[in-house]
């Protein structure tokens, strides 16, 4: 069946019998005039996003609901008391460093089933179910043990980050090889700039994801989906220490021991001030950084470049999933309108509003159509576009708390001279060891 344009999509809303009208309209059975309780994401430009994009978009369909937003970095502290008090709000975006502990969640039955919002007709198309507006792999990145529990929003990829106007200006050339990358790092350092950094007070995962990537890139799919699956071992994965024995020189030589003890958005300034060459990060960085961009400045994305010329993955591959974790508390006082405001949320315009607002690419499809994108925002897309089927992601960090707060110390100790990659591996497989062992911890498995 051929796409409706817009001209035959309002003829046939008008078209719609009563009941099936209001089906499309009111899915879920929204109470007019009730209450929904929203805690949104506020980093970056998240909450504007909410208060510019989202929040209106339900207020447009349903005028007469109340939405009762809170902005949060800090779901845990802030949110984890009413979860344990059975008192949670209706819509959760638990993303972020303070995000609550998902598989926990999960376990206790917190969390609703999302399949009535994937099964719903779309907001731009009600012969069209809600799932098939999405990109491929939203799903599986919204389902946990056969169940979708927890949506993803954002989508976008995840690699090194630099001013491409400072490169072209030092004759600089974006690096695809480790050779390339080091004398890069090399000239970078001889400029007088830091060459490599990132946060190790409140982002030493955006690091964390580089050397993942490469040791991705060298081994293979395999090697990520193993360590995922508690598999025997998957930390001692040659890939593994291959990638970590690259990263520790990289953190010797290059990493400023500031660092440590600094924000992200602190590191993040630095770049923009042309104090640092090259930063990890994913596509949500120029959105958050909008307000200290200085006129000539120019984000570029190119991926984790590749450690040798045997990786098994291409120079192109990067990490690229479906990202965040939307969730309705299943003791929310009103599931009904937290389940159509992330129907709203799905909608083309909102989605265009978000990336218009947040620079970050969502995972409705088409929703970029006719979206000025900016130079970073592009460079992103760009990358995703070249990377095509050889992309990639990690769940663990998500599924078990316990090694996504291991990894986060271990990639500090690693990369500040306190570990070495043996060190980070034996730490790693032994936590990874004691989440399988543990039975009060629900297993989650990749195909």
């Amino acid at each position: 069946m051929s796409r409706p344009t817009r001209r035959n999509l309002i003829t046939g809303f008008a078209a719609l019998p009563a009941a099936a009208l209001l089906l499309y309209t009111n899915p879920f059975g929204v109470v007019a005039d009730s209450t929904v309780e929203v805690v949104g994401f506020s980093g970056g430009q998240l909450g504007a996003a909410y208060e510019k994009v989202h929040n209106p978009a339900i207020k447009a369909a349903f005028p007469q609901l109340k939405v009762a937003y809170t902005g949060t970095e800090s779901q845990t502290q802030v949110l984890q008391p009413r979860f344990v008090g059975g008192t949670p709000p209706d819509f959760v975006d638990n993303t972020g460093a303070g995000q609550m502990d998902l598989n926990a969640l999960i376990s206790q039955d917190q969390l609703l089933d999302l399949t009535p919002l994937f099964e719903a007709p779309s907001v731009d198309d009600p012969e069209v179910k809600v799932i098939d507006t999405l990109l491929t792999g939203t799903l599986e990145a919204a389902t946990y043990n056969g169940v979708p529990r927890a949506l993803p929003y954002s989508t976008g990829p995840q690699g090194l980050w630099y001013d491409k106007a400072l490169f072209a200006k030092n004759g600089w050339a974006a690096p695809a090889t480790w050779t390339d990358f080091l004398a890069v790092l090399e000239k970078a350092k001889a400029a007088g700039l830091q060459a490599f950094g990132f946060a190790g007070k409140t982002a030493p995962d955006y690091c964390t994801a580089v050397i993942l990537a490469s040791a991705i890139k060298a081994g293979g799919p395999d090697v990520i989906k193993n360590i995922d699956n508690l598999a025997d071992n998957a930390w001692r994965a040659d890939a593994v220490r291959q990638s970590l024995t690259a990263w520790a020189a990289i953190g010797a030589a290059y990493v400023a021991k500031s660092n440590e003890g600094l924000q992200h958005t602190e590191v993040q300034l630095l770049q923009t001030q042309g104090k640092l060459a090259f930063y990890p990060c994913g596509s949500w960085l120029e959105g958050e950084m909008t307000k200290d961009i200085p006129p000539g400045f120019q984000y570029a994305m190119i991926p984790t470049p590749s450690l040798t010329t045997a990786d098994k993955l291409p120079v192109t591959a990067l990490r690229a999933t479906p990202t965040g974790a939307f969730v309705v508390p299943a003791k929310g006082k009103n599931t009904a309108a937290a389940l159509e405001y992330m129907r709203r949320m799905l909608a083309r315009k909102s989605a265009a509003g978000h990336l218009g607002v947040t620079s970050q690419l969502t995972v409705v499809r088409d929703a970029a159509e006719g979206v000025e994108l900016s130079a970073g925002t592009r460079s992103a897309a760009d990358a995703l576009t070249a990377a095509g089927a050889d992309t990639f992601t990690w769940k663990f960090m998500g599924w078990y708390k316990p090694m996504a707060d291991a990894v986060k110390e271990a990639t500090n100790g690693l990369m500040f001279g306190r570990q070495t990659p043996d060190q980070v591996i034996d730490k790693m497989q032994k936590i990874a060891d004691e989440v399988r062992a543990d039975s009060s911890i629900t297993k989650l498995q990749r195909q």
